[in-house]
């Protein structure tokens, strides 16, 4: 097979700058926002450059007024335009969170399928990088829970990339979690491949004896629980499931019915985490496959703690393994 010419091996951040700089240079109704996306390039720099290369009007530097970021976002696709709203660490999302489930999430609803509101909101979360408080969050359920939105988290360059540019193009809004601490993990992206559906599982790791899922920050760490456990002749399938909401129960499905055991890893607390509603899911599609329960692996029901505790709070090789051998065990 011949070489793909249009490949390049690109840091995560690097994918979602490419896929914006893309977005803007082929539909002019395409606009990123949010606070020093513009000048500054983002504080993680994913946004480097476009504002010299595209303008001011295209790429605008917010008040730090999350709130108003999403309320003007929601006016500007009214007009017709397509924004791409960043806010600035995850911690910084709940003074917005008021016109996104009131306003963003409802909208189509409310007006029976007429007005539709093609915004993405770029959220940078989870922990891993030692940041401060309110800079290390997870929460992706509370936005799952609402229904008229959206909600992805790539854990590779190459889905950075292209679940950006669906993102962008879907006329539903769309919550965009990206895992800060994957942001300089390196990959291949094709920028010509066809990419597959935005809410569709894959399986990243084909194995046997047990099914571990994880999105985001955290199907890289699955995989090396995999490769740990292959150590020891236990054989595992691991699943980045992509897309928390809609979520692709068939996938999660057809792989439990082959191993009989599931792990669900997240970041986010356990306790109301997008797991229990995945363990409810699959214990109901799959009760006489199971030969464990379902395990979830995650955060404590706490606040997140100070960054030199973090590693002690969130999912790691051990913890992950310690659920394996409890589902392997039955």
């Amino acid at each position: 097979m011949a070489a793909d010419v249009t490949a390049k091996n690109l840091p995560l951040a690097k994918a979602i700058n490419e896929s914006l700089r893309r977005a803007l240079e082929e539909d002019p109704k395409v606009l990123v926002m949010g606070e020093d996306v513009g000048k500054l390039g983002g504080v993680f720099r994913v946004t480097d450059g476009l504002q010299k290369d595209f303008g001011e009007d295209r790429v605008i530097d917010t008040p730090l007024a999350e709130s108003g970021i999403v309320g003007t976002a929601i006016g500007l696709a009214l007009r017709g335009y397509r924004p791409v709203v960043e806010i600035q660490f995850d911690g910084f999302v709940f003074p917005a969170y008021d016109q996104i489930v009131t306003q963003l999430a409802k909208m189509h609803a409310r007006s029976l399928g007429k007005v539709k509101l093609p915004v993405v909101v770029r959220i940078p979360y989870g922990g891993g990088i030692g940041a401060v408080e309110h800079h290390s969050e997870s929460p992706e359920s509370l936005f799952a829970h609402v229904s008229g939105l959206k909600v992805v988290s790539p854990s590779n360059a190459s889905d950075a990339y292209w679940m950006m540019q669906q993102a962008i193009q879907s006329d539903d809004p769309v919550i965009y979690f990206e895992p800060k601490r994957r942001y300089w993990d390196k990959g291949e992206v094709s920028t010509e491949a066809i990419p597959g559906p935005l809410h569709k599982a894959r399986v990243v790791r084909e194995g046997t004896d047990l099914t571990l899922a994880a999105y985001g920050p955290m199907v890289k760490l699955c995989q090396e629980v995999a490769d740990a456990a292959a150590e020891e002749g236990r054989s595992l399938e691991v699943l980045d499931l992509r897309s928390i909401s809609p979520l692709d129960f068939d996938t999660v499905q057809a792989s439990v019915e082959k191993t009989r055991r599931l792990v669900v890893v997240h970041e986010a607390p356990v306790f109301f985490g997008s797991g229990a509603e995945i363990a409810a899911r699959i214990t109901e599609r799959c009760f006489y496959h199971l030969e464990a329960p379902v395990l979830r692996v995650g955060g404590y029901h706490a606040p997140y703690p100070p960054a030199r505790l973090e590693e002690e709070y969130l999912p790691g090789l051990d913890r992950v393994l310690d659920a394996v051998d409890r589902a392997l065990a039955y």
